[in-house]
């Protein structure tokens, strides 16, 4: 399952994914990663979340960006849950608007592979987003 969290900049969304996540933890049988653009909120974060800083790493596309989180699937086959703080910096969609859906569409179908639910953030209005993608949202700020 894909779930969005929408809403511009400053909005709140990462305090709510921080919220979401850390109470998330209390009741998971598998591990939790917590894929963000930074390393700023580790101290948020419980300690039994993995924080991956995806600026870290030298992604070109959302192409990459899902062949990423691929890898970091299939290292640990415990993931059941994965939030991206961020999106469309992480997935190198900022400039690429038109990408969203086909790369949402895309963690749709690993999500239903492997088994992974996935909570992502990101700065657009809910007006923006694709038709296909209005029943993914979670919340709308």
């Amino acid at each position: 399952m894909v779930q969005l969290i929408v809403g511009q900049k400053g909005k709140g969304k990462t305090k709510y994914i921080l919220d979401k996540v850390n109470n998330a933890v209390r009741e998971a049988n598998g591990s939790i990663v917590y894929l963000d653009k930074s390393s700023k909120h580790m101290l948020e974060l419980n300690n039994k979340i993995r924080l991956v800083d995806g600026s870290s790493f030298p992604l070109k596309n959302s192409d990459e960006f899902v062949g990423f989180v691929c890898g970091i699937i299939s290292q640990n086959r415990d993931i059941e849950q994965m939030y991206l703080d961020g999106f469309l910096k992480l997935a190198r969609l900022e400039d690429h608007h038109d990408q969203i859906t086909s790369c949402i569409q895309q963690l749709d179908q690993i999500s239903n592979l492997f088994h992974v639910d996935f909570v992502i953030s990101m700065s657009m209005e809910k007006s923006e987003l694709d038709p296909e993608l209005q029943d993914k949202i979670l919340l709308a700020l």
